[in-house]
């Protein structure tokens, strides 16, 4: 059995496909993973013994250049990735009997799917992006809710309009090249009527949220077992636990003094503070030995040493904290993140920040939530409830749909 997966995104976006990817090798199947060429996701993928089939352009590239990408840039790349996905997918998939798509709207992906006569599955890692009877879609940056404008319906439609601005020019013109019929509306052609959501039932529960077919497996955490290294162990070991802040793929173009803020807020607690170095190259702001620096480690097995995680609201992060039972303050930038901000706040695990610009007093007063007594007790009851099977149930549900596919139709 051999399958496909395809991503485009930041790590969050990459490092669950790597967990099914394990998942689905244990089972005996074949696995390829299209995804973007960053050097050090083609270093996460090894590491699960995964060949990565480089698709799209470098997401560091996109967002961390000297300034935040434009409309024009978001057109330019819509389409430049679904050229991609006709060219480069569709032979890496040309002999594989399923294809599973998340990320970045994967405009493309599916066309190829039916092309080839395989199964497609699209998989979210949260259910916020989805048409919603609960969610309004998420805006660009900056841009507000038209005045007045309160009807959910309205704006999902106008969400649908807006994806296929981006991308039904480019994927209808490919569809035509290979003799496939135009789609009329890109985003819902992608999500199916049955998506998975790849995202822990008590951290994201979906329930009476959208009318599509949700199949929730759990998220998909890839197996860690790598040692942290020396000197961040004798850190560690040397003091207190500290609070680790890092923003992991955010480049925090608007925060420029984040490091020294949140230093300086987590020395106002009277603690020591880990710096995730991160894409916001987030660096120390002096030499007191209060202050480690660290850069990509094992996530699993450092948070549950820390006294608590200040980040970015990312899903895969969000999980990890969770699991490891680290009370949390997300500062939410983009996306579903103000949204897992606002679940953490709910669970009782932690707080959100007000805003995506933290200053020393709204981030030290987040991190008073977060390390009061109660707040670490609800995230050590919490961390018991979280599935750590989503990626096999996930894997398990991929070979059946594959196999289904394989079978001659009945009559």
């Amino acid at each position: 059995m051999r399958v496909v997966l395809s991503t485009w995104g930041s790590r969050g976006d990459v490092e669950p496909l790597a967990g099914l990817a394990v998942r689905l090798r244990e089972l005996g199947a074949e696995v390829r993973v299209c995804a973007p060429p960053d050097e050090e996701f083609a270093a996460l993928l090894a590491g699960a013994g995964v060949p990565l089939v480089p698709c799209g352009p470098s997401v560091r590239s996109v967002v961390t250049g000297t300034r935040a990408p434009t409309m024009e840039d978001a057109f330019r790349l819509a389409g430049e990735l679904v050229a991609d996905r006709f060219e480069v997918l569709a032979e890496a998939a040309a002999d594989c009997d399923a294809v599973l798509a998340t990320g970045l709207m994967p405009a493309g992906v599916r066309s190829v799917a039916e092309q080839l006569g395989i199964p497609y599955v699209f998989a979210c890692f949260h259910p916020f992006g989805l048409p919603s009877r609960r969610f309004a879609p998420q805006r660009r940056p900056g841009k507000p809710s038209p005045e007045g404008e309160t009807d959910l319906k309205v704006l999902w439609e106008q969400d649908a309009e807006r994806v296929n601005a981006l991308y039904g020019p480019a994927l209808n013109r490919h569809r035509a090249a290979i003799g496939l019929p135009p789609v009329a509306n890109v985003r819902d052609h992608v999500y199916t009527e049955r998506p998975w959501l790849a995202a822990d039932p008590v951290l994201g529960p979906w329930q009476d949220a959208t009318e599509l077919d949700l199949v929730q497996t759990g998220a998909w955490f890839r197996p860690d077992t790598r040692p942290l290294p020396p000197e961040l162990a004798a850190f560690l070991a040397a003091g207190p636990p500290p609070v680790y802040v890092g923003f992991g793929s955010m480049a925090m173009r608007t925060a420029p003094e984040l490091a020294r803020v949140a230093v300086e807020a987590v020395r106002a607690h009277g603690l020591r503070v880990l710096l995730g170095r991160g894409w916001a190259e987030l660096a120390a702001v002096d030499d007191r030995g209060d202050c480690f620096v660290v850069g990509e480690v094992n996530q699993q097995e450092l948070f549950g040493r820390v006294a608590a995680v200040v980040h970015h609201g990312g899903a895969g992060t969000t999980a990890t904290a969770a699991r490891a039972g680290a009370p949390q303050v997300i500062v939410p930038q983009i996306v579903d993140q103000p949204h897992w901000a606002a679940r953490v706040a709910e669970l009782g695990i932690g707080a959100a920040h007000p805003g995506p610009v933290p200053t020393v007093d709204s981030l030290s007063a987040a991190l008073a939530t977060a390390l009061a007594p109660a707040t670490a007790a609800r995230a050590r009851a919490v961390a018991g409830t979280v599935r750590t099977d989503g990626a096999a149930v996930a894997a398990k549900l991929l070979l059946d749909v594959a196999d289904r596919g394989r079978r001659p139709a009945a009559g």
